[in-house]
């Protein structure tokens, strides 16, 4: 990115001049509210669709309760749109290793799955899974289908427990990271402005206040509305009343692999029916949509390469690309992720050093400990030792475990 891309992105938004408080008693019935209906919601929707409900949980609570406290003759603060926005995402949001939507109890479904899995059975694993990750095959809590069983005591135990702790590391790290990308380099985050806009937009509105920013985000809810009711609602409904259901656009993903793997053999390759990764190109900085096409190139291309070459061995003719991606990871790539993430990092450190050492020379530097009044900071050294604290805490745990 030039400097001009970063001054550019770095200018959608200023920073505030005074910060107000945003936990209140309206975010913890928005929390409450997430979690008894978007979380079972968010959980259906990746069963039926395998997809999340993404930025729906999201808005549409914020949506609900924005229009709830205009009928009582308030308005939501920005502050507290925010908060609520947060929330739905973390609750209802998908899985990282089994993309499954539901937040962290969402988890609970897929190791009940897994326990009784031909998979499992058939690699003789289904008998040697921990019952604190899924009831035993046989319990009566798979048999009746209900997580109101005592056998799933011990793994929400294990599942709260594992997530207290994630979640310290991750806001104490978090903040660390904050400090130094957010205040030192003063670094622009593109995706941010997305959702404060969005939580003005809102905040405008019940304020009276007529923008552009609620044009943009009608128009923005109307052409999700459209292409929901397409996507997913139209397989969802036919589903129901049908054997095969209607689907125009196929989820998550076209996939091209079988068609294409006499030209271009081991190569995963497909077309994202998702509306919402082209409207996340269009937010990105340019040159960060440039490399990840050049990256995607370079795998898809690269992969009949090292397929001639010998390398990607456990490919087969008529995979799919879920699987070729699998073996192709297994075979090489995961090794290739594995540098360039070190390199990614490595890159990243050095350039702070140096744009450390160019604010000094310039005048411009900021220290650690300079931070705005009144936005809720909190010692370093509290940040530092509840991270240590909270990743010894999940050694002790893991040691424990197993």
């Amino acid at each position: 990115m030039t400097a001009n891309d970063l001054t550019s992105y770095r200018d959608l938004m200023q920073p505030p001049t005074r910060f107000r408080e945003g936990f209140t008693a309206r975010t913890v019935a928005g929390a409450f509210f997430v979690g008894f209906i978007m979380m079972p919601g968010a959980i259906y929707m990746g069963l039926i669709a395998g997809a999340s409900l993404g930025a729906a949980a999201e808005w549409v609570t914020i949506i609900l309760f924005s229009e709830l406290a205009r009928r009582s003759f308030s308005a939501l603060t920005r502050q507290e749109i925010y908060l609520i926005y947060y929330i739905a995402g973390g609750l209802a949001g998908v899985i990282g290793g089994t993309m499954l939507a539901g937040g962290p109890f969402g988890q609970l479904v897929w190791n009940q799955y897994l326990v009784q899995s031909q998979a499992a059975a058939g690699f003789g694993i289904a008998e040697h899974i921990p019952e604190w990750v899924a009831p035993p095959i046989g319990s009566d809590a798979l048999m009746g289908r209900s997580f109101l069983h005592r056998a799933w005591i011990p793994p929400m135990v294990v599942l709260v427990a594992s997530q207290f702790l994630s979640r310290v590391e991750w806001f104490t790290l978090g903040y660390i990271l904050f400090r130094v990308t957010s205040d030192v380099e003063r670094l622009p985050f593109p995706l941010a402005p997305v959702a404060a806009q969005g939580a003005t937009a809102l905040a405008e509105s019940d304020e009276g206040r007529d923008s552009w920013r609620w044009r943009v985000f009608s128009v923005g809810m109307g052409i999700g509305l459209l292409f929901g009711a397409v996507y997913v609602g139209l397989p969802a409904l036919t589903g129901l009343i049908a054997s095969d259901p209607i689907v125009l656009l196929p989820i998550p993903w076209i996939d091209l692999t079988r068609t294409t793997e006499t030209i271009l053999p081991a190569a995963p390759l497909g077309i994202g029916t998702d509306l919402g990764l082209v409207l996340l190109g269009m937010v990105l900085p340019f040159w960060i949509v440039v490399g990840t096409f050049v990256a995607a190139m370079v795998h898809a291309l690269g992969s009949p390469i090292l397929y001639h070459a010998g390398m990607l061995t456990h490919w087969r003719p008529g995979m799919d690309a879920i699987l070729t991606n699998f073996a192709n990871d297994i075979d090489v790539w995961m090794s290739v992720y594995i540098g360039a993430g070190a390199a990614v990092g490595a890159i990243g450190l050095v350039h702070a050093v140096l744009s450390v050492r160019a604010a000094r020379r310039q005048g411009e530097h900021r220290p650690l400990r300079d931070t705005p009044a009144g936005r809720g900071d909190f010692p370093l050294w509290i940040a530092i030792g509840g991270y240590v604290l909270s990743t010894l805490a999940m050694i002790c745990l893991c040691v424990l475990l197993l």
